[in-house]
């Protein structure tokens, strides 16, 4: 039986550089370099240094996929690359990189939406998604739940996005508030195993009957919790860290899991997909897989490893269009910072109709999907 085709993924969004390769929809290897440590100290991603990083770590972290897979870059069939959103810079030097390397191979490259990537995370494990799943993608900039029926034939239907900080941003800046280090997230999963989630009766925002079933909105949460927190240095007192950050933490997944859940049943769909960093805290996992047992819902959610940004979900969604015999990115494809998650490829700012990377010779078919260069 004749195999597929080799894709080397590359995502540098934010604050981690990823390579990942993948084939026929197994994760052969994966790579990641963080600057999150170059960050803790300004308490949140500083894009320059972000950008700098990447230049960095580019090179070194896509060896070590290769190494990691035992293949040299010209067996390499196609290229996959985060085309947005994110920070510009930093998505600048992925594409940059990615580019160069689809041309010194000669193979086609493909411009992949972030959060599409974050879906087809769970495909690496789970394998293929069944149609429709709602997913639930949930990290520090993004919260959303969407109807997706096949992930890079089809549109993607949102049913419901945050209207202001998402679940992770309010994770961070509470996690500040309570003088826990930066990334909030994890440090709030940490402090919290020490408390009471019934300590502190946190609100539930829109959740009341009448508010948007699917919507999210967490500012006002992160301004109670900031409240509640302040109120204890009034008194002379500090908070009690640990209660603070297990109600917070309880809240939170409590939104999250009850309008996953909820959307499930009232579309008629058996899978629940949770993607994104978020998806990596142990209270939302926890309660998303209770609940989902009690409404008969199949629950899915990638490993640790393949929760945060990496570029293996990148490389995922660029074999499953290199598959489907979807077009290469034309040649003059940039980046959208604040791209809107409509579909799996993303490639901006160039005409349609272009052939993506430019090979040294015809590119060839490779088992009737997608093309590469010989």
């Amino acid at each position: 039986m004749s195999r597929g085709p080799i894709v080397l993924g590359i995502e540098s969004s934010c604050d981690e550089t990823g390579a990942g390769i993948v084939r026929d929809g197994q994760l052969l290897a994966h790579a990641v370099a963080s600057s999150m440590d170059e960050h803790a100290r300004f308490g949140g991603v500083v894009p320059e240094i972000a950008a700098r990083a990447h230049l960095h770590s580019f090179n070194p972290v896509v060896r070590r996929a290769l190494d990691q897979a035992g293949l040299r870059l010209s067996q390499i069939d196609a290229l996959a690359v985060t085309t947005g959103p994110g920070l510009s810079g930093a998505l600048q030097v992925g594409l940059a990189g990615a580019k160069s390397l689809a041309y010194a191979v000669g193979v086609p490259l493909y411009g992949v939406h972030h959060l599409a990537g974050h879906v087809a995370a769970d495909t690496l494990e789970h394998g293929p998604l069944p149609g429709p799943s709602v997913v639930l993608i949930v990290s520090g900039g993004h919260t959303s739940l969407l109807l997706v029926r096949d992930l890079v034939r089809e549109p993607i239907l949102h049913l419901g996005d945050t209207l202001d900080d998402a679940a992770g941003e309010c994770f961070d800046k509470v996690a500040r508030v309570l003088g826990l280090p930066y990334p909030g997230g994890p440090a709030v999963d940490r402090a919290a195993r020490d408390g009471d989630p019934r300590a502190v009766a946190f609100p539930r925002p829109l959740t009341r009957p009448g508010d948007d079933p699917y919507a999210f909105s967490f500012s006002g949460l992160k301004t109670a919790a900031a409240r509640w927190a302040e109120q204890h240095r009034l008194r002379g007192e500090e908070p009690p860290v640990a209660d603070g950050a297990a109600a917070l933490q309880e809240a939170v997944a409590d939104v999250l899991t009850r309008k996953a859940v909820a959307a499930c049943r009232a579309h008629g769909v058996g899978t629940l997909v949770v993607v994104g960093g978020v998806a990596a805290n142990s209270r939302v996992r926890a309660l998303a897989e209770q609940r989902c047992a009690a409404a008969g819902v199949e629950l899915r959610v990638p490993p640790l490893t393949l929760c945060t940004d990496n570029g293996a979900m990148i490389a995922a969604v660029g074999d499953l269009l290199v598959r489907s015999g979807a077009e290469p990115a034309p040649l003059g494809v940039s980046v959208d910072p604040s791209a809107p998650l409509e579909y799996a490829a993303l490639q901006p700012g160039a005409a349609a109709g272009g052939t993506g990377a430019v090979p040294t010779e015809p590119p060839r078919t490779v088992n009737g999907g997608g093309t590469t260069a010989r």
